[in-house]
């Protein structure tokens, strides 16, 4: 199975979904901007453990709805939840739909993919007439929570296994994306949230990465380096982002998202 396959099939739906609430307010907030009465072919692209794709099938019962992923994990926890949906696993990055889409719906999944500048263009030939692509991505690359990441992996043993995985920001600003898309399609909606999340527990912001961003590198690391990566990385964040007065840890977090219409 391709590149993007791999890196997701041993991702842990529990400690992605600790933070479900958190994760699920920009998915709706961008639901909430699709104007499409009834589609009939709607896929969520990189549906993780459905959680999102369960809010899809509700808001247009009559559409035809399929998640892809390409995590075996986290699509056995969605086929459970939700065995109305078709289920399908694959490497996103490599998808082609089996019909043009009515909407293509992609929550924080497409900032693990390269080449933008095919790939958004490529999505949104995938639209039939009037079809709808809409999008959140994370840019929040270049917080603590993210360089403490990079910091921690070329100060030890572990630097010639962590680097070449430190790529550069995969998110674009919004203006890349208008110069992607504007030739493609008819509208093109974009905006820039940061979400001011309470995050509970100890050092949580630690806690939020090992579901996401992080979790590769542990992966790549033995145990011994694993727990001297994680702990280096883990004293950085405590420091970045200390908890507040009333024992919670506030996290910015920036989001992109767009809506185009074909």
């Amino acid at each position: 199975m391709a590149e993007t396959a791999k890196r997701t099939d041993a991702w842990d739906p529990a400690q992605y979904l600790r933070f479900a609430g958190h994760r699920l307010r920009p998915a709706l907030d961008l639901l909430n901007r699709i104007d499409l009465e009834r589609p009939e072919a709607v896929t969520d692209l990189g549906c993780g453990a459905g959680n999102v794709t369960r809010w899809l099938a509700q808001r247009w019962p009559e559409a035809a709805v399929t998640g892809i992923d390409g995590s075996a994990a986290m699509l056995a926890k969605a086929a459970k939840a939700l065995p109305s949906v078709r289920w399908l696993r694959a490497d996103i990055a490599a998808w082609a739909p089996e019909r043009p889409q009515d909407l293509i719906y992609s929550n924080a999944a497409l900032h693990w993919l390269p080449d933008h500048e095919t790939l958004f263009p490529k999505l949104a030939g995938d639209l039939a007439p009037g079809g709808v692509l809409a999008v959140q991505m994370p840019r929040n690359f270049a917080e603590p929570s993210h360089t403490a990441m990079a910091d921690a992996a070329r100060d030890g043993p572990w630097i010639e296994t962590l680097e070449p995985l430190l790529k550069p920001a995969p998110v674009h600003e919004p203006a890349f994306y208008h110069r992607m898309l504007a030739p493609c399609v008819s509208t093109l909606d974009l905006w820039e949230t940061t979400y001011f999340q309470l995050l509970d527990g100890d050092n949580p912001v630690a806690e939020w990465t090992k579901g996401t961003w992080l979790k590769p590198m542990l992966d790549a690391l033995d145990a011994d380096w694993r727990t001297g990566f994680e702990a280096a990385y883990r004293t950085r964040i405590a420091a970045a982002y200390p908890p507040g007065p009333d024992g919670r840890t506030l996290f910015p977090f920036r989001r992109l998202f767009l809506v185009a219409k074909r």
